[in-house]
Parts: C-alpha cells; sequence; structure tokens
C-alpha cells in the first residue's frame, strides 16, 4: 500500500519541471499506480489540473509539519495506466539526452485525446426486440422489421430513414412498443479496410540468410544494408510473423507518408486488417482509436511514422526501421528525439530486437556496425534477379556548352520520348517545390522576400502568388520592382510545379501527377497519387523526396534527377551524405519489374566523390571516403554537435542576451580541450516568423552531466528574458540553418 506518490503535472513551465510529492489518500491507496493520470491541486490557488504518477512510496524522508503541508491527489483519471511502467524509466532518459523537459517526453507517449477526455465515438444501431404482434402489423412496419431483422445491428435511425427511406415516425413507433431496440456500439476511426491478400513470396539465399540471422544471433540490433530492390519488405514480414509466432508484438516504422498506403496495402493484405496504423495524418479521434487497439492488446502489428515508436505494447518484441537513413526520423519539436535513439533505449529496456535497413545507411549507423553496435546483413542482389538501372551522369555546363538551354539534357529528352513511345512509366525527381524559386529584378537585383522571414518566395503559377515556404505568407505577384520601379523583373530558379509545366509543354501527351508538400495536404491525398500511378493512369509521376525512397512501381523504367546539385550546396556536413542517398534511392525506383531501368542526373558536378559513387551504386567507397572527412573534421560520430538556438522579436534583447549567455559558456568551456565554442552568430536563416534567429554551437565529445549543465547555464542566464526569447537546445539537429 503507497501513501505517497511522485507526480509530473500538466505545466509546460519550466519551471515545475520536477516531480511533486503528492498524498495519497485513503479511498485511492488500493487503486493507485504507476503511469496513472490523477488530478491535483496546483499552484498558490489550488487550480485542478492533471499529473502524471511516476512514483510511488510507502514513506518519505520529511518531517512532520513539511509531510503535513503536502497536498492530496484528488482522483484517479481513467481506469487503466495512460504510461506504462517501462516508458517510465525511458522518460527520465530522454528528459537528460533530449535536454527537454518530463511533460514534453510525457506528451509524445500518449495520444491528445487522453488529456482532452476524448472517448469512444459510439452510435445508437436499431436491433430486433419483441415479436411483433397483429395490433401493429400494418404493411410499412413489417417491411421495416424484416429489414432489421436481414440486418440487426447494422443501421442505427438515422441511416434506416436518411439513406434507405423508411419513415422516421415508423421506427421510433416500433422502438416505443418495443418491437426494435437501440443497442449501443462503438464507431471504429481507423482504417478497417479489407486488402487485397499479399502473399507470401519464396525467400532467395541471400532473404533467407538475413531472416535467420536476426532470429538466431545473441545481439539485437541489426543494420540490414540492401541494395534498392533486394526485397527487403518481405524480410521484414518474415521476421514479424515469427515474432507473432513467439506472442510477441512488431513496430514497423516508416520515414515518409507517402509509404503509408504500401507499407498498409502489404502489411494488411497479409496479415489482415488487425494492423494499427499511427501517423500524423490522423484525426485526433483516429489516433485515440489505434492507440487503444494497442493499449488493449487487439493487435500485434503497428505502422507508422516516428511517433510510432512510443505505442504502448505490452509484449514488444521487434522494432523495423526502413529507410533508416532518413533525416525525419529525428524530431523538429522537444523533445527533439531520434527515433533509432529511442528504438536502441526500447531494445536495452524491454529486450525487443531492432532491425534497421536501408540501401544507404546513415554514416553514423555503418560505423556502429565497424564497433560492433550493430550486426551488418549485406543483400548484394535485387530480389528477383532483375539488374540495378543504368546511370548516365549528364554534365550541364556541356549541355549549355551545347546551346541546350532547356531544364532537360538531351539524354533526358530522348529517354522519356522512348519511355512515353513504349507506354512504360518515368519519375522525375526535384527537391523544390512551386514554380519558380525566387523572384528578384534584373536591374537594381532586389529579391523578394518573405516580410516575416529571411527568406525569398517562391513563385506559385497556379495560385499566382509569391509564398513563403516556413511560415504560408502569401504576397501578391506584382511585375513592377519595389525599389527601383524598373519592369524588368524575372523568375529564377525551378520547382516542380514549373518542371510539370515544362513536361505538358514538351509532351502534350503525357499524362502527367505530382507528388510534393502543395498536392498531398488532404488527408488522403497520398494514397490517391499513389494507387492512380500504380494503376498506370499517368505516365509521368513529378515529385520532391517523397518519391525518392520506397515506392515500388514495376512499369517505371526511367528516373530523372533534375538538379543533383541542390542537396551538394547546403552549408551542412551531412550534404555529401543527403546527395548520395538522394541519388541512389531516386535512382532505385527504375527497372524493379521485368524490364530495365535507366537513371539520368543532372549535375553542374559531375566530380563530386557522392555523386561519382551513386552513379557506380558503391556505398562502401562512398563510406570510407566521408568517414575519414568526419574524422578530420571531428564531426559525429567522433564526436556530438550541441546547437543552442535562440529566437526573439526584439533584436536587441537577443543580441544582448546570447553574447552573454556565449561568455558564460565560453568561461566554461574553452579550458576544455575535448570541447570546442563556436558562436554566438546568426543563423543560416536569420529571421522566421517575425523572429530573429541566433545561435551558439558546441562540438565536442560531451558527457549527459556536462550536457546537463550546459542546459543549466543557458537557462539561467535566460531566466530574467525567458517571457521574450525562445529557446531551443539540439543534439545532433539535422541542420545547422
Amino acid at each position: 500500500m503507497y501513501n505517497y506518490a511522485g507526480v509530473i503535472v500538466n505545466n509546460d513551465s519550466i519551471k515545475v519541471d520536477k516531480i511533486f510529492t503528492y498524498k495519497v489518500p485513503e479511498v485511492l491507496k488500493n487503486k493507485i499506480a504507476l503511469g496513472q493520470r490523477v488530478k491535483v491541486p496546483f499552484g498558490m490557488g489550488n487550480k485542478n489540473i492533471d499529473g502524471f504518477v511516476v512514483q510511488l512510496y510507502e514513506f518519505i524522508e520529511l518531517d512532520s509539519k513539511s509531510i503535513n503541508k503536502l497536498k492530496a491527489i484528488i482522483e484517479i483519471s481513467d481506469d487503466f495506466q495512460v504510461i506504462r511502467e517501462k516508458d517510465i524509466a525511458l522518460i527520465g532518459i530522454m528528459r537528460s539526452k533530449y535536454l527537454c523537459t518530463y511533460l514534453e517526453c510525457i506528451k509524445v507517449f500518449i495520444p491528445s485525446g487522453i488529456t482532452k477526455g476524448m472517448k469512444f465515438k459510439t452510435k445508437n444501431l436499431v436491433v430486433l426486440g419483441s415479436p411483433i404482434t397483429d395490433k401493429y402489423k400494418k404493411e410499412s412496419y413489417v417491411k421495416i422489421i424484416d429489414f432489421v431483422k436481414e440486418n440487426n445491428g447494422t443501421y442505427n435511425k438515422q441511416q434506416l430513414s436518411n439513406e434507405l427511406g423508411f419513415s422516421l415516425s415508423s421506427i421510433n413507433t416500433l422502438i416505443k412498443h418495443g418491437f426494435l431496440n437501440l443497442e449501443e456500439a462503438v464507431v471504429n476511426r481507423y482504417n478497417d479496410r479489407q486488402y487485397k491478400a499479399y502473399e507470401e513470396k519464396q525467400l532467395n539465399p541471400l532473404q533467407q540468410q538475413a531472416v535467420d540471422t536476426v532470429m538466431k544471433s545473441r545481439n539485437k540490433k541489426f543494420l540490414i544494408h540492401g541494395i534498392t530492390g533486394s526485397g527487403k519488405t518481405e524480410i521484414y514480414m518474415n521476421l514479424v510473423k515469427k515474432a507473432m509466432d513467439e506472442g510477441k508484438d512488431s513496430i514497423i516504422l516508416i520515414p515518409e507518408i507517402s509509404l503509408t498506403p504500401q507499407m498498409v496495402e502489404r502489411f494488411k493484405g497479409r496479415f489482415g486488417r488487425d494492423v494499427a496504423i499511427f501517423h500524423s495524418k490522423l484525426s485526433d479521434g483516429e489516433r485515440f482509436d489505434e492507440w487503444m487497439r494497442v493499449k488493449m492488446g487487439k493487435v500485434k502489428v503497428a505502422i507508422g511514422a516516428r511517433s510510432a515508436i512510443f505505442l504502448p505494447f505490452s509484449n514488444l518484441g521487434l522494432i523495423i526501421m526502413d529507410e533508416e537513413h532518413e533525416g525525419s526520423y529525428k524530431s523538429d519539436s522537444d523533445p527533439k528525439y531520434h527515433a533509432r535513439d529511442i528504438a536502441d533505449l526500447k531494445s536495452h529496456i524491454e529486450g525487443c530486437k531492432v532491425v534497421l535497413g536501408s540501401a544507404t545507411p546513415a554514416v553514423d549507423t555503418y560505423y556502429r556496425t565497424t564497433t560492433g553496435e550493430y550486426t551488418l546483413i549485406t543483400l548484394s542482389e535485387r530480389a528477383d534477379g532483375a539488374l540495378l538501372p543504368q546511370i548516365k551522369v549528364v554534365d550541364m555546363r556541356e549541355e549549355l556548352m551545347n546551346d541546350n538551354k532547356s531544364i532537360f539534357s538531351a539524354s533526358l529528352f530522348s529517354g522519356l520520348k522512348q519511355t512515353l513511345e513504349n507506354k512504360e512509366q518515368a519519375i522525375l525527381f526535384l527537391n523544390r517545390r512551386g514554380f519558380s524559386t525566387f523572384v528578384s529584378c534584373r536591374k537594381c537585383g532586389y529579391v523578394f522576400k518573405c516580410r516575416n522571414c529571411d527568406i525569398a518566395l517562391t513563385y506559385h503559377n497556379h495560385a499566382s502568388n509569391l509564398t513563403c515556404h516556413y511560415c504560408g505568407a502569401k504576397r501578391e505577384l506584382v511585375n513592377t520592382c519595389p525599389r527601383c520601379k524598373s519592369k524588368y523583373v524575372k523568375y529564377f530558379g525551378i520547382g516542380t510545379e514549373q518542371l510539370e509545366d515544362q513536361v505538358k509543354k514538351v509532351f502534350p501527351e503525357a499524362k502527367t501527377l505530382r507528388m510534393d508538400f502543395d498536392t498531398t495536404r488532404e488527408k488522403h491525398s497520398y494514397e490517391k497519387i499513389y494507387n492512380s500511378f500504380r494503376n498506370q493512369e499517368y505516365d509521368v509521376l513529378i515529385g520532391t523526396q517523397m518519391v525518392a525512397k520506397g515506392l515500388d512501381f514495376p512499369e517505371v523504367t526511367l528516373v530523372g534527377v533534375i538538379a543533383a546539385d541542390l542537396s551538394l550546396n547546403l552549408p551542412d556536413y551531412r550534404a555529401n551524405e543527403r546527395t548520395f542517398q538522394l541519388i541512389t534511392q531516386v535512382s532505385g525506383r527504375a527497372g524493379r519489374g521485368k524490364k530495365p531501368g535507366k537513371v539520368v542526373v543532372q549535375t553542374y558536378s559531375p566530380e563530386n566523390f557522392s555523386i561519382k559513387y551513386a552513379m557506380e551504386n558503391d556505398y562502401i567507397s562512398f563510406y570510407k571516403e566521408e568517414i575519414e572527412i568526419r574524422r578530420n573534421m571531428n564531426y559525429p560520430p567522433f564526436a556530438k554537435i550541441l546547437a543552442i538556438n535562440l529566437s526573439s522579436e526584439d533584436e536587441k534583447l537577443l543580441i544582448k542576451s546570447i553574447q552573454d549567455l556565449g561568455d558564460k559558456l565560453h568561461l566554461k568551456l574553452d579550458n576544455n580541450d575535448k570541447m570546442e565554442v563556436l558562436g554566438p552568430c546568426p543563423c543560416g536563416i536569420s529571421k522566421i516568423k517575425n523572429a530573429y534567429r541566433w545561435q551558439i554551437i558546441i562540438k565536442g565529445d560531451f558527457t549527459l552531466e556536462l550536457a546537463e549543465d550546459i542546459k543549466n547555464i543557458t537557462y539561467n542566464e535566460l531566466s530574467s528574458v525567458y517571457n521574450y526569447i525562445r529557446v531551443s537546445l539540439d543534439v545532433n539537429p539535422n541542420n545547422l540553418l
């Protein structure tokens, strides 16, 4: 029996980021449990707020006066634990590792519907009651009774009336006299569609060896380095089946929502409806229902984006991360976790196996195979014996010298022409959306920028406006320069929208489809685009990085990479890695069926090693060259990076505050030969949503304790201006812009 509880309160202030002790009242002592949500009085006014029980104790070391001052828990909010006991340990580790608050960690474990008091959606269905008496055997009544008899518990009153045409008055009369009854039933808000059976395939020797290695090895962490089309998904399915046979649960993580329709189709086609789906495009109600299905043990498998890693399976045996190199596995909001790190921690806490898969593993991950942390499994052949596509790199400087000013090189133009003539499909990849990437005046050089952000506006032709891709602000297009009043306003750069227009112009017979942020805003847009292209309703799919990985279209024989240099020229130490990954991944979409594939990569930097090795599909050579650069420059995996980012609408206050903070950090760390403090300086994008942005970068092999010290110094230094300055601490951020 517990007398006291340690509670984390539902208050976002960093000043209350600690565990508060409450008394457990007598009536709750036999009911209280770790992980429960409770109501507690908090603050000077004893406001009733949510709290989460993370500790329980019989005794506490306090004097009687202090104990008497303790407040008591008011009530237990739910009849189940919203947080598993195993997750309480994980929350503590995450708070230290990601320099965030307890509450921020708790929020990723439970759907927002829980704290909103959401319940299952129900409706009253019409069912048969007592036999109808002779007095009421009118034709209209008998028709309703007979229909309900055949469809007992299928329809509610409104459906019987509005959709099927029965008289609502007659239905109510039959209910009033007990000939029909109303029965409450739960309405499923999740995807319970029946999918076409996805039959199990015979594994080839390499696939079977991969499955055997995972199942028989004493190690719990694996990296499957398999070339595109090597059959990693079939390996995943076999592993999930073996986990199910052992009574264990599985989580399959995918990096892009655009991959969800394909993966759901395959897994539900193989394992039936009882596969949960969990990602950001679901409504609050759908996320609540799927989370509760997992919590109640009604499903053994879940597929989703990074947040699915926190689903409350009771007997987790397997975590699979497909396309593990993808940056979308890293959260941009607190806690700024990486799903791969959480999978590692869960493996340690719960004893589950972790399988990462990629044709282009993250350099950090592959390095961990060389230290023995991960067991490396290599798949060097395509599953069905198909050949890798032929890749041709086109130097766009030579195209210009040959007077070709088109966005299509001669090779890509002829390739597209041939593909369309053969009634085959093509994918064109350009990692920029919009029509023109910026608009400027050719006379004075003025660039049309967002009023709220330090970023050029992008022209969208179909909407006929200039849009900021950071804050969403829109500006009406003008043909006169605001600075010099000249009419020499010109559009520069190219995005997916203009690429689509160019394809239609040059190949008017081609049916084009676009997949980017602008065309996938609606809830089921990914699935619609995926299905229509898979069903060959379109000839050319144009898209951003959404089309670069995982998608399997057997009729795609040509892939065109329009501008391979976009990712190469970013000011980031991962630029070479990302370029290699994007080119290799998007190239892998070609030739996945029986027909050979061809890839045309257009670039102004054909001599760059990432492009050269991508053309040769040579990951190992790329890795060896890249890892030496990282070693020499002391970048991850040989060191950690901590980015301290401050933002404020008050630029003077921001600069003074970050300079004072910089002085404190230099004083503490400059004598540490393992640490390097860079800055303070403005961020690469110095203003977003009217907030100016500055940063300090700390690089080195720092411990959790030192990181905690840095966090405390940061918040203590900024305590007096905390209401005016936003603070972000990010360990190994995705980018430093």
